[in-house]
């Protein structure tokens, strides 16, 4: 089989597997990686309908030292599900594998090769296609691109994980600098560590004006050890994307929908209204109206602070579960959080709009709560649908008109939803999930 791989790429991760790992904390803690939550993975690519019971197929492209496999391992623990753990680096794959045996987990196969080499290995057709932090680092993405979607099934689903070109315009300073201060003389290029030493002692003595120090708060891998140092500052092949070169490759080339949903914030630093909630301009209200896309293109350039972009790629819009269909059970995820201290919170001004702030997320937006909103939150417990939700509200109608019907009330708890949603914290699933 042909070496469907950059030698220079290779090598980095078999002397400096990544993300840096020692297999003993697993005996401590799961690490969680945000995409892999299989309900987001439903809410977004399954239209809420998986349940993850009919032999589902995961392949994890890319998978390093396994933060992803462990994760869908551990959730489909329990059931006949399969995950395919691909890597080119052996090192990393031997500390996956150790992680795995640690856990006790025997739900993954294992793969050494490349991505690109994907048709020659009969892996078969997969549900769910995880690819983190991987194509951008291929000579030819769009060839990585198009062999992982040979491999998925025509109803699935990837997740994938890209850099972001404004969130790291210093580290791309940083490398070129490193660049001209590890370039190779006489013939004889530089020895890894000593590149690792010489970023090591750059950093410490960095002026005030860099831009990479001004905005160290954003990046953490330099702080992990060589390996992380490396990936970040060092790596031989890197480059990142803007929003609007996402919907050009991914959407208009390649006919996919896109849901972006950043790590903590969900779809937050993408909205306008949310980047801007804190004092938001007047223009606020006609920026909400705008297209999608135009509006995530301009909420990048406004927030400043994505390094990574984190979203699910799927054939239509139609994979994500609708809102306004009273089948589906609305559910609190992402942090403890009830109905009872969501209606708390979102009847704080007395159904009047409020500030919402959001400590988890950083997000501070302004939020209509509607009439009923904090009433229906107060009866969300993941057990009821919003047909259940709706009829036990009118139930406990004490109004002299009519209770209002499952449209009106749709429409007058979409903002509290849509804010909820765009933060990750509400999300949506179909009776047929459970059975």
């Amino acid at each position: 089989m042909p070496q469907n791989y950059l030698p220079k790429v290779k090598s980095q991760y078999e002397s400096l597997p990544y993300p840096p790992c020692n297999p003993e904390d697993d005996r401590k803690r799961l690490m969680l990686t945000w995409l892999e939550d299989l309900p987001m993975i439903n809410h977004y690519c399954f239209a809420g309908k998986q349940s993850f019971t009919h032999n589902f197929r995961a392949l994890v492209a890319g998978g390093g030292t396994g933060d992803a496999t462990i994760f869908l391992a551990e959730q489909l623990r329990a059931t006949n599900a399969e995950i395919v753990h691909l890597d080119m680096s052996h090192a990393s794959i031997v500390l996956a594998q150790q992680r795995a045996k640690i856990r006790g987990l025997s739900n993954i196969t294992w793969v050494h090769y490349s991505l690109l080499s994907l048709p020659a290995l009969g892996l078969g057709k997969f549900d769910y296609i995880n690819c983190s932090g991987v194509l951008h680092h291929l000579a030819d993405p769009d060839l990585g691109l198009r062999v992982l979607r040979s491999a998925l099934k025509p109803d699935g689903a990837m997740g994938l994980m890209l850099y972001a070109t404004t969130g790291r315009a210093g580290v791309y300073q940083m490398q070129a600098l490193m660049r001209l201060v590890n370039h190779a003389q006489n013939g004889h290029e530089v020895a890894e560590q000593r590149k690792i030493a010489n970023t090591r002692d750059l950093l410490g003595s960095l002026p005030p004006s860099n831009w990479f120090l001004r905005g160290e708060d954003l990046h953490h891998d330099h702080k992990l050890g060589d390996a992380g140092i490396y990936d970040l500052l060092l790596h031989s092949q890197d480059r990142s994307y803007s929003v609007g070169e996402l919907f050009d490759w991914l959407g208009t080339q390649h006919g996919m929908h896109l849901r972006f949903s950043d790590v903590q914030r969900g779809r937050s630093p993408y909205l306008p209204h949310m980047v801007l909630g804190r004092k938001p301009p007047a223009m606020t209200a006609s920026l909400r109206q705008l297209p999608l896309r135009q509006q995530y293109e301009m909420a990048e350039l406004m927030i400043g602070n994505i390094i990574t972009h984190s979203l699910y790629l799927t054939q239509n819009a139609s994979c994500t579960a609708p809102y306004g269909d009273a089948a589906y059970i609305p559910f609190f995820y992402h942090e403890p959080l009830t109905g009872e201290i969501a209606a708390q919170v979102f009847d704080s001004n007395r159904g009047q709009p409020f500030m919402l702030q959001h400590q988890h997320s950083g997000v501070s937006v302004m939020v209509n709560p509607g009439k009923y909103g904090a009433k229906i939150l107060r009866l969300i417990d993941g057990q009821k649908s919003f047909s259940q939700i709706f009829d036990q509200f009118r139930a406990d109608w004490r109004g002299q008109a009519a209770a209002p019907g499952n449209a009106a009330l749709f429409a007058d708890f979409a903002e509290s939803y849509e804010t909820l949603n765009a933060l990750e914290r509400l999300l949506l699933k179909h009776p047929d999930a459970t059975a």
